[in-house]
């Protein structure tokens, strides 16, 4: 019989649906507990939606085509919750955690009925705190993203207790950078704990990346010909400053004034059109709407530069995507991305903060074409090497396999 896998993870989130579809790749039998409200993944043997910390009210749940008035209330809330996001962000933090101990009583409940072999929380807030009431018969493995250490964890009192009984209570860790493997233990994980370090995808489908379709400019209203900046990072309020982006859009149009900056799922933020019209830069930004993977993968093959200036970050998915379709990365320079950017060599890293330095970073790139066919060669050799799904997925296999009998 196949191991039995129960994860714990955001249903909606393609890194979560990436990592479900590498683990049943393995063999092994997977179910979901959500922590949002999503439709199911294919082929689970049990799903279940378990909505932590005010999920209910994300921007992004589900809607039908013809809304009800309560779905018409709850739109009205998501609606305000987009354009307060810092707001909400941190009176999630404050309030978030205080959920857990009865939704906590639920998990455990469901867990006499799914009968797992392991238990595997994606990143530690709000998953991880769920899944540290795993009784201890049972293997309990947490994996971090992005900020999980480095930001969420010191954002309030709660959250900082939480995350110290998530590491406590985990048997096993998986990070995606070397960084948090790191910082881990002295957050509670034992020293004990197998850890292993791989993109938090579970590895990336370069052939589906590199068979996607051509970009249609048309279809989004760009021009046909152009220079694209992409910047996917959307609204993630205290580490991608959005703010230091557009600022230097105009110090960019200076040098470069056929540049076009495609912002994939910014559609309708309040803050990015207030950002745009302050800048006066309307004819050469896109607020396009969230893009499927393809369509994200067919237009980072069309452009010259991918940009995520952030301060806070783990492995990013869309930079490890970038850097298969051959787009110059420009990215904060913080340590986690120092793992996959050599700055002047495959990429170029700046302070965050400065819209001079990121504006300065943009146009070197784009004035050194020789810089950018060098690094599309090595970052696809770097992926390839080191986030692909033929290199990562024996890997996991190996570090479930310590922990299933």
């Amino acid at each position: 019989m196949s191991p039995h896998v129960l994860l714990i993870a955001d249903g909606r989130s393609p890194t979560a649906q990436s990592w479900i579809r590498n683990v049943q790749a393995l063999g092994d039998t997977v179910s979901l507990i959500s922590t949002f409200p999503c439709s199911p993944p294919d082929d689970l043997r049990h799903f279940f939606i378990i909505p932590v910390a005010f999920s209910r009210l994300s921007s992004s749940g589900r809607a039908s085509a013809a809304p009800s008035g309560g779905q018409v209330q709850r739109s009205f809330s998501r609606g305000l919750i987009r354009r307060f996001a810092p707001t909400f962000q941190t009176m999630r933090y404050i309030l978030g955690p205080l959920t857990l101990p009865r939704f906590t009583r639920t998990f455990q409940a469901l867990l006499t009925e799914i009968k797992p072999d392991l238990v595997h929380a994606l990143r530690i807030p709000f998953e991880g705190m769920l899944g540290s009431g795993t009784p201890g018969e049972l293997p309990f493995i947490v994996s971090t993203w992005g900020n999980d250490l480095t930001l969420h964890a010191r954002a309030s009192i709660v959250m900082h207790k939480f995350t110290n009984q998530c590491l406590s209570r985990a048997d096993g860790f998986i990070a995606d950078t070397h960084r948090d493997a790191r910082l881990a233990h002295a957050w509670g994980l034992s020293a004990k704990a197998p850890t292993l370090v791989l993109p938090g995808s579970g590895g990336m489908d370069l052939e589906a990346i590199v068979s996607a379709p051509n970009f249609d400019p048309g279809a989004y209203g760009l021009p046909a010909a152009g220079i694209f900046v992409v910047n996917p990072r959307g609204l993630r309020p205290k580490s991608v400053h959005q703010d230091t982006f557009f600022a230097a859009i105009p110090k960019i149009l200076a040098r470069h004034p056929n540049a076009h900056f495609i912002c994939p799922g910014l559609a309708g933020s309040h803050l990015a059109e207030t950002w745009v019209k302050r800048y006066g830069i309307e004819r050469s930004t896109h607020l396009l709407p969230k893009l499927s993977q393809p369509q994200l993968w067919s237009l980072l093959k069309s452009a010259e530069v991918f940009v995520s200036p952030s301060s806070h970050d783990g492995t990013p998915n869309s930079l490890l995507e970038a850097m298969a379709c051959g787009c110059f990365p420009v990215a904060g320079n913080i340590e986690s991305l120092r793992e996959w950017v050599e700055d002047g060599v495959n990429g170029l890293l700046v302070e965050p903060h400065s819209p001079d330095a990121l504006a300065e970073a943009v146009c070197r790139a784009l004035n050194t074409e020789t810089l950018r066919q060098t690094s599309a060669q090595q970052n696809l050799a770097i992926v390839k090497a080191r986030a692909s799904q033929q290199a990562t997925r024996p890997k996991i296999s190996a570090f479930y396999g310590q922990f299933i009998k």
